[in-house]
């Protein structure tokens, strides 16, 4: 797993080109059980893939943590929202909520989240790949093939679906 995790950023570069292209076809006609079809290709993905034996979203990139995260993940660690911000965030470019470092901070050697129950919205809902209307966050995807094995692997299903 972890060789294929390494070859990961080379392989999405690769297919970087042929996935814009294929994303931008998807975005002009989006083909009609396009929701549908990428709930079956995530679920029948993750069903195979054991996101503890990877983690590499959670070693590579950090969340963005919206207003309710911050409260709810402060309320757990019994701190005012502020202080959950000043220890842990910090603001970005576009003005988000992001971690101050990655890996993650509450990413465990054993690949475990120390705050699995109540993690970031941004966490819960990664690769987005059963997101409904998909095909609007090509360029989210596009990136997240780079991070996540399981994104590489639906979008290369997809591809193979959606031959024109």
């Amino acid at each position: 797993m972890q060789d294929y995790i390494n070859q990961l950023p080379k392989l999405a570069k690769d297919k970087h080109k042929e996935n814009k292209t294929f994303f931008s076809k998807l975005k002009k006609k989006p083909p009609k059980q396009l929701d549908y079809i990428m709930q079956e290709l995530h679920e029948e993905t993750f069903k195979q893939t054991d996101c503890l034996k990877c983690a590499n979203c959670c070693k590579t990139t950090g969340p963005l943590f919206t207003d309710k995260d911050v409260a709810r993940i402060a309320k757990h660690f019994k701190m005012k929202p502020q202080g959950f911000i000043d220890q842990y965030l910090k603001v970005d470019e576009e003005n988000d909520y992001v971690l101050q470092q990655v890996p993650c901070t509450f990413l465990g050697t054993d690949n475990y989240c120390s705050i699995y129950e109540v993690r970031p919205k941004a966490c819960r809902e990664f690769p987005h790949t059963d997101r409904k209307k998909f095909q609007q966050i090509s360029n989210l995807t596009l990136k997240n093939v780079a991070i996540c094995p399981a994104a590489f692997d639906i979008v290369e299903k997809m591809k193979s679906r959606f031959k024109n």
